[in-house]
């Protein structure tokens, strides 16, 4: 009975005991749980977790990491209680190791807890202050709760601090033994090397000093915690205002979340130091630039989406529509001796390439007779002496060289950063265009003059030198109001636009317009056009369709252009009426019209019956009294009833199976399609008036049809802008620390719906939306809305000047590329066609954007930030003044 009495009175200890120290743990756990934010750091051994809440906690996490693997737009940052519960119990176990410091000796002090700033962009909201550490609660409180066990029990503090350690030992040991396994506990191999990665790449934390800065990415909501972004000073480069001093290497923070394997988020900000002294920036860009910074420290950088699994839909490609359309006229002129010629040299110029390391390739400047205007398309200097004739300006169309230049392009000797939009349209740096040919040719007329160190532009042109171009314009309307400037008519072609005044001032009626001219006709004229901020492209009506969609132009205008449209059977007038909307108008404005010599009455005479057998309807024709010009104003028709119903039969119609879109390489045909009458096809109606066109989806996308990125076509059009409103208003406006007051010409290189340049319709920029050959074809769909963009295959160069561009925008475009071209010869490209100081922004899987980043470096730009987030990732670099000083050898000579 004694021997009972003392076992059960052995037993009821123990039991006490327990019962006290687990009910201290637990209100340990609860106390920090409901406790404030503190950086005040706790022993690790302080906090235990009972086998079940630990499994718990485990569960918790994995299913909040799932959940967040989804793209949910009102997504936010939390720091969920179970994952606390499960990494407090890591600290637990492991907290008996001592921190040992950079010299191998026990850490003295402790770590500064860390800095927390969330950020939902999506709102506007930023919130400032300190995360709670998992291994973090009030020393104090603990303190005196393991004193209260003590003293219940007779012991010191220390023997119950280690009763407590034996217990969660013991726990452990039987959680495994049992079959369960805590994830928290014991760092499985991934973690270990992921452990080792994170300490290579920040040895400040792994030796227990400095503070580490807790970095999180919603790909959403483009919410970024805690990353720093590249801000210039002169040739110095700096991270923040907290920590203001120059990055003279790289600095790379990443953020490894061991609950995760292959989805694991990682965040990167990068700074690459150009002390080149060439690279420098006007005071006034570094001035703005610094008054940006501090904001957009606090309100976030940056948003990444998620790439959607892309697709064409119910769109076909351009290059489909143009290979289609090539086939078929192979086939009925049924020459197989050019069809296997044809099919050799895509052959020949299909095979790949040797590969190209990009950052151990040496930089050469290019050695062109062309020199810093080199356009490798345009000036195949080769190409073009093989040419067999040139009387339809075969020498002005792209004549692309089989092996993309891998060079660059010097630069104009004193080269500035461009005049700001608006004054850049009536003045540029004389340097930076240095040609002058052209202001002594058109100096009666207006075009240009030089001013000093400035290139001066009147307003004026061949058609309105003494009114200027908002008179010329005006008097369009009034001769034909049903034209509304800004309403009806939004977008606008001009042919042969010489220095683009009539773009320019296009701008004052809410007008797009795209203006083209032929390269050297008049020296620099599309240069001179870009440099003051006009869209602008080179090009020529010859022999090959432009690169334009069908049915797309609200208006197509021609001031003096020197077209001889009426020749050729009209076979350049018919390029046109491809071009123009069903109901739209031709502006033409030419001596023909209003003189009375006999060549022009001649030419006069060959129009009007040209566009009578075309079934255009001549609505308007006015005389201007004060620069004495006149112009005439013809509709397409918006039905098929004349075609069925004239005499004539020339021009004819085109057969049913000439496809009007293909335009890549397609050689002009002097024929009509038929007129779109179908209610639900494109053409078939006006599109609505401007601005309601720009964020509704045209009527002929509907349910049935399948969008790019998978959902309903104009659910798809939908979702894709209102993405890109929160990309540009939440991250791109607020988050990269461009100074957008110096951005005017800005590329959209892989557009899908035009999303991007409908977010930024209401700056003062202008995106030329480019559409790849390959890619769904819905260069129409952004036309529709009110933009414009053309077709291009980035695997050659583009159509425009050296420095045209002040920021361009590559979406997944480097990686869709991969399997026809090389990526060196498309940043080259890059390089070529973007502006010293201009700004890079590629979005697209991590190992291609790390490709672009070696690449850039390379060329001594400057690389602004990166962020990646579960292989995906984004750059935005910035393009130095660093030119080469070799030059490559030039073409063998006979």
């Amino acid at each position: 009975m004694a021997l009972f009495d003392r076992n059960q009175r052995q037993r009821s200890s123990l039991f006490s005991t327990a019962t006290v120290v687990v009910f201290a743990v637990l209100c340990l756990v609860g106390f920090w749980m409901v406790s404030p934010p503190s950086p005040e750091a706790v022993p690790a051994a302080t906090v235990t977790a009972s086998t079940a809440d630990v499994k718990k906690a485990a569960e918790a996490v994995v299913k909040e990491k799932e959940e967040d693997r989804s793209i949910d737009a009102t997504n936010n940052f939390k720091q969920d209680s179970a994952n606390v519960v499960a990494e407090a119990t890591t600290a637990a176990v492991e907290a008996e190791k001592p921190t040992v410091d950079a010299k191998g000796g026990e850490a003295d002090g402790e770590k500064p807890a860390s800095k927390n700033q969330s950020f939902d962009d999506e709102n506007g909201r930023t919130e400032g202050g300190e995360l709670v550490k998992p291994e973090t609660a009030e020393t104090d409180g603990a303190a005196a709760a393991a004193a209260a066990v003590a003293a219940s029990q007779g012991k010191s503090v220390e023997d119950t601090v280690t009763d407590v350690k034996e217990q969660a030992s013991t726990d452990t040991k039987e959680s495994a033994g049992s079959g369960g396994q805590d994830a928290n506990t014991e760092k499985s191999p991934a973690d270990t090397k992921e452990s080792i990665v994170s300490q290579e790449e920040n040895p400040k934390e792994a030796a227990g000093g400095g503070s580490s800065k807790k970095q999180t990415f919603d790909d959403e909501n483009g919410k970024m915690e805690g990353v720093d972004v590249v801000k210039d000073d002169g040739n110095k480069t700096f991270i923040s205002e907290d920590n203001a001093k120059p990055i003279m290497e790289e600095t790379t923070t990443a953020v490894t979340d061991k609950t995760e394997d292959a989805a694991a988020a990682v965040v990167s900000t990068e700074a690459s130091a150009v002390t080149n002294p060439d690279d420098t920036k006007t005071s006034d860009v570094v001035e703005e630039e610094q008054k940006l910074l501090p904001e957009t420290l606090e309100n976030g950088q940056a948003e990444l989406l998620m790439e959607r699994a892309a697709q064409n839909g119910s769109f076909t490609t351009q290059a489909a529509e143009s290979t289609n359309e090539q086939k078929t006229r192979a086939e009925k002129k049924k020459n197989k001796k050019k069809k296997k010629k044809a099919a050799s040299k895509a052959e020949a110029e299909a095979e790949p390439e040797a590969a190209v390391s990009l950052p151990a390739h040496v930089w050469k400047l290019c050695n062109t007779s062309t020199g810093e205007d080199y356009i490798p398309c345009l000036d195949n200097e080769a190409a073009i002496k093989k040419l067999k004739t040139d009387i339809h300006y075969e020498h002005r169309e792209r004549h692309c060289p089989a092996h993309p230049p891998t060079c660059l392009v010097p630069a104009p000797l004193s080269y500035k950063d461009p005049i700001r939009w608006p004054v850049s349209r009536s003045k540029i740096w004389y340097h930076n265009v240095p040609h002058t040919q052209l202001a002594e040719f058109k100096k009666r007329q207006n075009w240009v003059k030089v001013s000093g160190e400035y290139l001066t532009f009147p307003g004026g042109g061949t058609q309105f030198k003494t009114g200027g171009a908002l008179h010329y314009i005006d008097l369009i309307q009034q001769a034909f109001p049903e034209v509304a400037w800004g309403r009806r008519s939004r977008v606008v072609l001009d042919v042969g636009c010489g220095v683009a005044s009539f773009g320019g001032f296009m701008f004052e009626r809410g007008v797009l317009t795209m203006s083209f001219a032929p390269k050297d006709e008049h020296e620099a004229q599309v240069q001179f056009a870009l440099e003051r901020g006009i869209p602008a492209i080179s090009a020529v009506m010859g022999t090959k369709r432009l690169q334009f969609p069908s049915n797309v132009f609200d208006i197509v205008h021609c001031a003096r252009c020197r077209v001889p449209w009426h020749i050729n059977g009209g076979l350049l007038l018919l390029e046109v009426n491809r071009l123009v909307r069903p109901g739209g108008f031709f502006v033409w404005s030419a001596t023909p019209v209003y003189q009375k010599l006999p060549e022009d009455v001649e030419i006069w005479g060959e129009m009007v019956k040209l566009t009578k057998a075309m079934c255009w309807e001549m609505v308007a024709k006015t005389r201007d009294t004060i620069d004495r010009v006149g112009l005439v104003i013809f509709r397409k028709p918006m039905s098929n009833h004349c075609y069925e119903t004239r005499r004539q039969t020339e021009p004819p119609l085109c057969h049913p199976s000439d496809d009007p879109n293909a335009a890549w390489n397609i050689s002009l045909r002097a024929c009509m399609h038929r007129v779109p009458t179908d209610p639900s096809v494109r053409g078939s109606r006006w599109p609505q008036q401007w601005p309601e066109r720009a964020e509704k989806a045209p009527y002929w996308l509907n349910s049935s049809q399948v969008g790019v990125y998978g959902k309903a076509a104009p659910e798809d059009f939908a979702a894709d802008y209102a993405h890109w409103k929160k990309v540009v208003q939440n991250s791109y406006l607020a988050g990269m620390g461009i100074d957008w007051k110096s951005v005017r010409n800005v590329m959209d290189m892989r557009a899908v719906y035009g999303g991007l340049a409908a977010a930024l319709r209401d700056m003062n920029v202008w995106v030329m939306n480019t559409v790849n050959i390959d890619s769904p074809d819905t260069l129409p769909v952004i036309y529709e809305r009110g933009m414009f963009g053309i077709y291009h295959d980035w695997c050659e160069s583009f159509s425009t000047y050296p420095r045209s561009y002040d920021l361009l925008h590559a979406d997944h475009l480097f990686s869709k590329l991969k399997a026809r071209c090389k990526v060196l010869p498309v940043l080259v490209e890059v390089d070529r066609i973007l502006r010293p100081n201009g700004k890079l922004i590629v979005r697209d899987d991590k190992e291609t954007v790390d490709e672009i980043v070696e690449g850039v470096r390379s060329m001594h730009w400057e690389v602004r930030m990166t962020v990646s987030k579960r292989k995906e990732a984004m750059l935005c670099a910035r393009k130095t003044m660093w030119r080469p000083t070799e030059i490559e050898p030039g073409p063998p000579t006979r």
